[in-house]
């Protein structure tokens, strides 16, 4: 796999049909939905309970918002990812470009995955720091490898972030 930034797109190219599966998962990933303490991560109180009614005001007034702002980005990742479908036969590996623009909705379609499935599978601090963990032999490992590459997709977003808004040779 091979990440670059091309004129003003990110392009993922080289992705052998394994980790574009990964990617063509992060919709679904991303889905808080039936799983409690998902939901407790992704819209958390700002008080943790302790201030009731400044609690009710943030489900009441932002709680939407941020569902609404989570829904567009992972429509948006899923309109890019479209790119990955077709002859499903083909092993070939595949390219992807993300569009520099939708580079805010990728960062957040991607933390919610993240976040969503370390929520599901219970992980430790311990474990999400364990970068080197092999090989995969279970479902939960394979969480692991994706919540792990899904932050390496983000980190490298964020350098070409800064990237654009330096400029071309700085």
């Amino acid at each position: 796999m091979e990440i670059c930034r091309r004129n003003d797109y990110i392009e993922i190219s080289e992705l052998d049909p394994f980790l574009a599966e990964l990617l063509r998962q992060i919709p679904a990933s991303a889905n808080p939905e039936g799983l409690e303490a998902a939901e407790q991560r992704l819209f958390s109180s700002p008080t943790n309970g302790k201030e009731p009614e400044i609690c009710a005001e943030w489900k009441l007034y932002v709680e939407p918002e941020l569902r609404r702002l989570f829904q567009t980005a992972t429509e948006t990742v899923a309109a890019d990812l479209e790119q990955l479908n077709g002859n499903e036969k083909n092993l070939g590996n595949r390219t992807l470009c993300i569009p520099s623009k939708h580079a805010d909705a990728w960062l957040n379609a991607l933390n919610q995955a993240r976040l969503v499935i370390a929520a599901k599978y219970n992980f430790t601090d311990g474990e999400l720091g364990e970068h080197f963990r092999s090989p995969i032999g279970s479902r939960r490992d394979l969480s692991l490898f994706q919540v792990n590459f899904y932050g390496f997709l983000q980190e490298f977003i964020l350098r070409e972030l800064d990237g654009w808004e330096k400029g071309p040779g700085i």
